[in-house]
């Protein structure tokens, strides 16, 4: 290479660095959103992240997500680095329902507006919005399947619980016992946590169905936990136990067309999180989100008949 040759490369060189390091400093002058959730391996909480991070930079926001993995301790961390970041909205999936209030009012305090997704926390008007799927209805039309399911003859049935220390995993419980309870055909003879793991709620379903072989349904408060279930259940020879989850992941679906699960209830995690980075746009513009703080958005049912109109946690046609 000649010394001149060598002169244009390193001035070339130069001159994509600089490009690079404008383009940063451009990015940088953008405005942060924070978006934290419970985990990012999770397919549920990962469309929820991907979502409110696709809409934010749609509007104009770079974004930082991260995950607090169900630790209070983690989360505050995390929220005192949105606040040291300068962030200026916070779209959270919190780590519980008492353990994060400090946490958000700390946010807001210091000047950073919290949007809240999924789960609600127990005190109003520290969050500009808690915006949540209903459980409770999404519990009880998974529920009515299951009984339909099932048939009027009833049975003995198994409950995988989720997480204890969860909310929604209380909520969905009660809600499936409203239904549930109202029918004495029906007996519930286990119910255990299976901690929304799929893994574990395979192995607590191998374990029951030695102790109960002759159960007709389980139902699970989420959908890893029924694909866990039936994975056991198809391991033990069985194909008519009816399975039902809970959440609307792409793999539940799946089984459904199947036929390994029966039906699952659709929490629409992309809307929600949509509609959050929506209203923090909205109040950072105009100082409110013209809605009031709890929104409760309705889950839809997820049968064989409708599977295909339902992609990844959302309604696609």
């Amino acid at each position: 290479m000649t010394h001149a040759l060598r002169i244009s490369g390193l001035a070339g060189a130069a001159l994509l660095l600089l490009a690079a390091s404008a383009c940063h400093r451009g990015d940088l002058s953008r405005p942060l959103i924070v978006i934290i959730v419970p985990s990012q391996d999770n397919p549920y909480f990962k469309a929820e992240a991907d979502s409110a991070a696709a809409r934010a930079i749609v509007l104009g926001y770079r974004v930082r997500i991260d995950a607090h993995d169900d630790d209070a301790y983690r989360q505050d961390n995390l929220l005192d680095g949105a606040i040291a970041s300068n962030a200026v909205a916070i779209i959270l999936d919190n780590a519980g329902a008492d353990s994060s209030i400090a946490a958000v009012r700390r946010a807001t305090q210091a000047g950073i507006p919290c949007f809240l997704i999924d789960r609600e926390i127990e005190a109003d008007g520290i969050a500009k919005a808690q915006i949540i799927a209903d459980n409770d209805q999404g519990a009880r039309i998974t529920a009515q399947e299951f009984l339909r399911a099932i048939g009027p003859q009833g049975g003995d049935y198994v409950e995988l619980l989720g997480r204890e220390s969860d909310t929604n995993a209380q909520v969905r419980t009660h809600g499936f016992h409203v239904v549930l309870d109202a029918h004495p055909s029906l007996h519930r003879v286990a119910a255990q946590s299976a901690n929304w793991s799929q893994s574990e709620a395979f192995q607590k379903t191998e374990t029951i169905l030695q102790a109960h072989a002759g159960i007709s349904g389980i139902i699970a408060g989420n959908d890893t936990m029924a694909l866990g279930a039936a994975a056991a259940v198809k391991s033990s020879g069985r194909t008519d136990v009816v399975i039902t989850g809970f959440d609307g992941s792409p793999d539940a679906i799946a089984a459904i067309r199947s036929g390994s699960l029966r039906a699952t209830s659709l929490q629409p995690a992309v809307f929600i999180s949509r509609l959050a980075v929506d209203e923090a746009d909205r109040f950072l513009h105009s100082g409110s989100t013209s809605k009031p703080e709890r929104q409760i958005i309705p889950c839809d049912l997820v049968t064989k008949k409708n599977a295909d109109d339902y992609g990844d946690f959302e309604k696609v046609r």
